[in-house]
């Protein structure tokens, strides 16, 4: 089936690059929510996960160094923003009533922990702030949802033409766990982000080591359901995406290099990458910019822009894609509300990187 065509241009980019974001503040009191002019500077809150409570998806299930240090870089970039003044909320327990009683003009939504430090709940924070009527950045609660399943994130992109990888769903109601017709397999959760219940092991060459493994995940106490794909062992690509239908702009594509990983790792983007400092995933694998042909880089960027106004997505967003060993690329998921330190490779550019997508969201809705 021949891919949908975008609505809008797709703009390219210079270099820039995104990663993962947690967050810290206390509130301030912020003025009422009026529209003020392009000339003012906007009174921001920025929404962020609570440092208080567990969160099971990042290393020892609570905010640590690394978080805290990305945080502050983040507060340092935001001071330089010129339309922009910032104030932050990061308490969860009482963030209905903050933004209740003190009504943000705008709301810098950087909450990808989910509420309550909840993946499950990510989607509840733009709910809430649809239902007292404040705009904010970034998708809307369907678009989250629809996103955090990957299994129907896969079937949309398959029916709009984009490439996806062969792959069963299996439920752990089913009473009989499936086959898989073509190993090497790689068997990951269908809900989560941040990698969580992927590691080194999730990839399976063996019948021996795929049943080893769906154990596995049981005892580790993944009971929701799983994915079980066929690995794509060749290169694996990035594209982030800035803006809203009818100005698409389309950051410089990066690539995984896996070049430096020990050969007897299997080369993805596990837990150990995003979570486990000293690791070989953590040390080893980098993100670099795609030296690819000019089809490749076409094809990359069209199917972007498709998913992204497919899934609706809204201000920025990220796609993952790999290709197999024949260099056919294909889908392995959309990031609707991705970290920034997965978008770009210069530091620099953060600062410009978080102006557009507040720019881009600014002006949806008209502030």
């Amino acid at each position: 089936m021949a891919i949908q065509e975008p609505k809008q241009p797709i703009i390219e980019s210079p270099t820039t690059n995104m990663g993962t974001l947690s967050q810290v503040r206390s509130t301030k009191d912020v003025v009422k929510n009026t529209y003020l002019s392009k000339q003012e500077k906007l009174r921001t809150t920025v929404i962020l996960g609570d440092p208080r409570l567990p969160d099971k998806v990042k290393k020892e299930g609570k905010f640590n160094k690394e978080d805290l240090e990305t945080i502050q870089e983040l507060k340092q970039t935001l001071k330089l923003l010129k339309d922009f003044d910032f104030d932050y909320l990061d308490n969860h327990k009482t963030l209905f009533q903050e933004l209740l009683h003190h009504r943000p003009n705008f709301v810098f939504n950087l909450c990808d922990e989910g509420f309550n430090n909840q993946a499950t709940q990510e989607l509840h924070v733009p709910a809430l702030l649809e239902m007292l009527n404040i705009p904010y950045t970034g998708a809307g609660p369907s678009c989250l949802a629809l996103c955090y399943n990957k299994a129907a994130t896969r079937l949309i992109a398959q029916n709009i033409g984009v490439p996806v990888p062969l792959e069963i769903y299996h439920s752990p109601s089913f009473s009989k766990v499936p086959s898989f017709p073509a190993l090497p397999a790689i068997i990951k959760p269908n809900f989560g982000d941040g990698s969580y219940g992927i590691t080194q092991h999730s990839v399976v060459s063996t019948q021996e080591e795929f049943d080893n493994q769906m154990n596995a995940l049981q005892i580790q106490g993944f009971h929701s359901s799983l994915l079980i794909q066929e690995f794509l062992s060749g290169r694996e690509f990035s594209v982030g995406i800035i803006g809203n239908p009818g100005s698409l702009e389309v950051l410089p594509i990066l690539e995984i290099d896996y070049s430096s990983l020990p050969s007897h790792l299997p080369k993805l983007l596990s837990y150990e990458s995003k979570w486990h400092p000293g690791s070989p995933y953590w040390e080893q694998v980098k993100f670099k910019a795609a030296d690819i042909s000019h089809a490749i880089k076409r094809q990359l960027k069209d199917y972007s822009a498709a998913l992204f106004e497919q899934m609706e997505c809204r201000d920025y967003a990220r796609f993952d894609f790999r290709s197999d060993a024949s260099a056919n690329v294909k889908l392995l998921e959309v990031n609707p509300n991705p970290g920034f330190n997965w978008l770009t490779l210069d530091d620099y550019a953060d600062e410009k990187l978080l102006n557009k997508i507040l720019t881009a969201a600014r002006k949806r809705w008209h502030l």
